[in-house]
């Protein structure tokens, strides 16, 4: 049996077809077991033959994706997004870590989602990061999501008020918690600044990304630097600092 069991869930034929035809030649290892082109239609097929891999449209008729993977019964699937735009809800689906592809599909894009989903297809986490999507979706206050950190552990999820700084580490990030824990994550800060910018963090200097909140102290001698709640010093660009200020209404 293949490893991986597919359905395809868009509304709009060109695409789905476009899609059938890339994963029927060069995804060999995938079985595409049916289509589905709106809400109803999605949620009874993906019961009825509990994929492990879903293509999901954003935009469906008479509803969205959202919708479908709130009623269905069979969570226990990978989910790739598809969309025609940079939709609304992208960055709630960065925070949970589930893939997505633009459209028109790019075929090198698609085949790196696809071996992600086999990486990924054992995991008992699927199920939690299509929960973890839905209330990242719901949230009414960005403050309230939870972002997904892959570790080499595991999958954990962390409401974003529980970090206390990010520092650069290379290609890695390392994410100080507020109970004193740290998560060592496979991307870069610059990734993360852009996913938590809309919230109460700044980038305070190349190597930090600072929640605001837990500020404790800011030391203007020594050219300046910042006192956080667990007492660690991080630096502050000299080009950050009036912001910075600004921002701390200081």
């Amino acid at each position: 049996m293949k490893s991986l069991q597919v359905i395809i869930v868009e509304d709009e034929f060109h695409s789905r077809e476009t899609l059938k035809t890339f994963i029927k030649e060069y995804c060999p290892e995938v079985e595409l077991l049916d289509t589905a082109a709106n809400v109803e239609e999605a949620i009874e097929k993906i019961n009825d033959k509990k994929p492990n891999l879903v293509f999901m449209d954003i935009e469906l008729q008479t509803g969205t994706g959202f919708d479908v993977i709130q009623k269905v019964r069979h969570k226990d699937f990978h989910l790739i997004f598809t969309t025609a735009f940079e939709h609304y809800a992208i960055k709630a689906i960065k925070f949970s870590s589930i893939d997505y592809l633009l459209k028109p599909i790019d075929l090198e894009e698609l085949l790196e989602a696809v071996q992600k989903a086999k990486d990924l297809i054992q995991s008992e986490s699927r199920q939690n990061l299509l929960e973890n999507l839905l209330s990242n979706f719901q949230a009414p206050q960005p403050e309230n999501r939870k972002i997904c950190l892959s570790t080499s552990e595991g999958i954990e999820f962390i409401p974003t008020n529980h970090i206390c700084y990010c520092e650069a580490n290379g290609s890695y990030t390392d994410f100080h918690l507020k109970d004193n824990r740290k998560l060592v994550v496979s991307k870069n800060l610059k990734e993360y600044e852009n996913l938590l910018s809309e919230m109460d963090f700044m980038r305070v200097h190349n190597s930090f990304l600072i929640n605001l909140s837990e500020v404790k102290k800011f030391i203007k001698s020594e050219g300046g630097y910042i006192v956080m709640n667990n007492d660690k010093q991080v630096s502050i660009s000299n080009s950050k600092r009036e912001e910075f200020m600004k921002r701390m209404g200081i």
